[in-house]
């Protein structure tokens, strides 16, 4: 999936502007960064446009374990948005790398996740 198609999915999807989809998906991907070990981020890099890559470099070996509630809060600061606004958005930008990426990888990375993200990733099933 290209840059643009990403961008565009998640506004669509988050019922948002281009720009603050952009801002979405940075926010999203650097927060699941965090919650993501360092290779599994370096993993869904790899899949991605060039352009999202920043957002998932420098993710440090050991993933911080944090729950959605705090994922979303992050994001929510990351992005300059309430708490509503950050989780849908989130969520369109989680539905979006579910589309853009293998199999394999979402499961990699939704294996790293604690069941309470289910609301944000949905369910691998």
């Amino acid at each position: 999936m290209k840059f643009d198609q990403v961008v565009d999915l998640v506004a669509q999807r988050a019922n948002v502007p281009r720009d603050r989809a952009q801002s979405l998906t940075d926010a999203t991907l650097r927060t699941l960064a965090e919650r993501i070990t360092g290779g599994e981020a370096r993993d869904l890099a790899a899949q991605l446009p060039e352009e999202l890559k920043p957002s998932l470099s420098g993710a440090a070996d050991t993933a911080e374990a944090f729950s959605r509630k705090e994922f979303v809060r992050r994001v929510a600061e990351r992005a300059s948005l309430d708490e509503d606004a950050a989780r849908d958005g989130a969520r369109a930008v989680m539905v979006t790398l579910r589309e853009a990426v293998t199999t394999g990888e979402w499961d990699d990375i939704t294996s790293q996740l604690p069941e309470d993200f289910n609301e944000l990733v949905g369910t691998t099933s």
